[in-house]
């Protein structure tokens, strides 16, 4: 494709973006800033992205993670958020935690080496930058406590556990169970000179129709001094962010907290300073917690809502989301980074605004007009490296002609 007609191409591109949001577009332009957050999230849990399966030798795993990281690079990525902890198990040698299945097959087993220590220093090696990203409550994806390695502290301290939604969680109403899960994630930390500790969107679970997270026990033994359960259970997941966000630099001065909530805090129909969306999960109400709070009390170091829907979706409009969150981040010291739904991009069950390889490429020449979104995060590592409909190589070939930096 010519100059000319590439220019033409982006015009075209840009003109369906001003009618899908509403909102005016300018032309697509060169960022000006050194620094910029171009992550991606590499998720081990259920050997998502990686390992491709459990049970390969240590040297096809350690090949399978450089590859990853070789990807990012290729990709002018500069961020890896690398899931070291999915299911209260650990990839690097914990004295608090059994080493992960998704390594061996069998929980406990080791792997023959230390795939976090190695994630850092390759990472290192090749200018990106390695978050360790934890899953704090979430024990195990069944409910079968006697699949768990038998010195499995969910199996030492059986009343530490719920189980809810065909899966077992801690309960985040225990404050034990609060310091237990903050040790063995501080592990980590003080082991590794890891850029970031990590949280995604899961704290009190989703929502499951016709089904109670039993924590009465809990409720009625700390939950007095509260109005009602909800409002118990928000402060219980507040408490786990404000003592991370202290014992993180204390144990690491340079390692930074940052947390990656499901994208709407509210709608509007529930609270005024909601966004003007239609979702049917709000992270306020259903996994108590309250996301704006951290971002505007500066609580944490960054936050990545992830804005998994198209521009001009019914449900929650990226063009509208996307404002929505800078206003919330306007004058805080959290820096905001964007989501992105790369896993969409191509997939026949998706809607046909999702076939488009350049419909990712539109998000990012919106946020430019947003100087509190300092970034974007891409979900997976698989389809980094897959890109099935080139969505991936657009942005790259739109927006990162040159490397940044991550912000510090």
């Amino acid at each position: 494709m010519g100059r000319l007609s590439r220019r033409a191409f982006a015009l075209a591109a840009l003109s369906t973006l001003t009618t899908a949001s509403g909102a005016a577009a300018r032309p697509e332009h060169p960022r000006r800033a050194t620094t910029e957050m171009r992550g991606v999230w590499l998720a081990t849990v259920t050997n998502r992205d990686w390992p491709s399966q459990p049970g390969l030798t240590a040297a096809e795993q350690r090949a399978e993670l450089i590859a990853h990281l070789d990807t990012a690079v290729r990709n002018r990525l500069n961020t890896v958020i690398f899931q070291v902890r999915p299911t209260a198990d650990a990839l690097w040698p914990s004295p608090y935690e059994p080493w992960s299945s998704y390594l061996t097959g069998t929980q406990g087993r080791s792997p023959g080496w230390d795939p976090l220590g190695t994630a850092v220093a390759q990472a290192h090696a090749r200018g990106l930058e390695l978050h360790a990203w934890f899953n704090p409550y979430r024990i195990a994806m069944h409910t079968d406590p006697t699949r768990l390695a038998a010195a499995h502290p969910a199996r030492t301290h059986p009343h530490w556990v719920v189980a809810y939604g065909g899966k077992l969680y801690y309960n985040p109403g225990l404050p034990e169970v609060r310091a237990f899960v903050q040790n063995a994630m501080l592990d980590a930390v003080k082991k590794y000179p890891v850029d970031a500790v990590h949280f995604d969107d899961y704290f009190y679970p989703y929502p499951v129709a016709g089904q109670t997270f039993d924590d009465d026990a809990a409720y009625d033994r700390y939950g007095g001094a509260f109005p009602n359960r909800a409002a118990w259970r928000r402060d219980n997941t507040d408490k786990l962010v404000q003592e991370m966000a202290r014992r993180i630099p204390e144990i690491r001065s340079t390692t930074r907290f940052g947390i990656s909530p499901f994208g709407v805090w509210r709608n509007a129909a529930t609270d005024s300073r909601g966004s003007d969306t239609r979702a049917g999960v709000q992270t306020y109400d259903d996994l108590h917690a309250d996301t704006r709070k951290w971002v505007r009390e500066g609580w944490i170091d960054y936050i990545v809502p992830q804005l998994y829907w198209n521009i001009g979706s019914a449900a929650a409009d990226y063009a509208k989301l996307l404002p929505w969150w800078a206003e919330v981040a306007r004058g805080s010291r959290t820096k905001l980074y964007l989501g992105e739904a790369l896993y969409k991009a191509g997939d026949p069950a998706q809607s046909t605004v999702w076939q488009d390889p350049a419909e990712l490429s539109r998000h990012l020449t919106l946020a430019r007009d947003y100087p509190q979104a300092r970034g974007h995060v891409f979900f997976a590592a698989r389809e980094v490296a897959a890109d099935r409909i080139g969505a991936m190589a657009r942005v790259v070939a739109d927006h990162y002609g040159q490397p940044a930096k991550p912000p510090r």
